[in-house]
């Protein structure tokens, strides 16, 4: 950042480090015992969409990097659209396996970053589910700030968030996560893959 753009009040824009998400895991463990949610095996990626031939080697080329990561086939990996035109591609690993659910995000999100759709990247989540598994949580990552909040869908009552409980994780997750200190960019991420199905 230059002295112009000190005088002007701009700010430098934060570089992405998706090394980030791999402080998730640990993050996982002092949510369960901090409040009690438990992760569900489940996490996306949302970008912006690709179109034509390039959303189609896009595809190939995640379904060969989970495989190859795997050597055993495949992690089940389901690509959608929401209604908003943006493509979700969700993966799942069993519940217990946190650590290689956020390996797959990281290279998903590194393999789109490295082809070029950096620019693309909206989010990252991993879902969680309270004891009784009737609440869902989602730790999001922000591609372009580079830090984390909680998403809590307040479930049958339409588009309800969840407000106290998000503000609870986001302080019991301090020293875990960079969390995201400005509440205008906990944008609701509604009908995410993973998080409410």
């Amino acid at each position: 950042m230059g002295l112009l753009d000190t005088i002007l009040g701009r700010s430098k824009p934060v570089r992405p480090d998706l090394d980030r998400l791999f402080a998730l895991p640990s993050a996982a463990i002092t949510l369960q015992a901090g409040a009690g949610y438990v992760p569900t095996g489940t996490g996306s990626v949302c970008f912006a969409t690709v179109e034509g031939g390039a959303f189609d080697r896009l595809r190939t080329d995640v379904r060969e990097l989970l495989d190859a990561d795997t050597g055993t086939g495949g992690v089940p990996v389901e690509f959608s659209r929401d209604a908003y035109g943006y493509t979700w591609l969700l993966a799942r690993h069993p519940a217990d396996d946190t650590v290689s659910l956020v390996n797959d995000l990281h290279a998903v999100n590194t393999l789109l970053q490295d082809a070029g759709f950096g620019p693309q990247l909206l989010c990252s989540l991993v879902s969680f589910r309270d004891a009784a598994a009737e609440r869902a949580l989602a730790l999001v990552y922000l591609y372009k700030r580079g830090t984390f909040y909680p998403f809590a869908p307040v479930a049958g009552a339409g588009e309800r968030r969840d407000s106290a409980l998000e503000l609870q994780v986001k302080a019991l997750l301090t020293d875990d996560l960079r969390m995201e200190s400005e509440l205008s960019r906990w944008f609701p991420v509604w009908g995410a893959p993973g998080l409410t199905g």
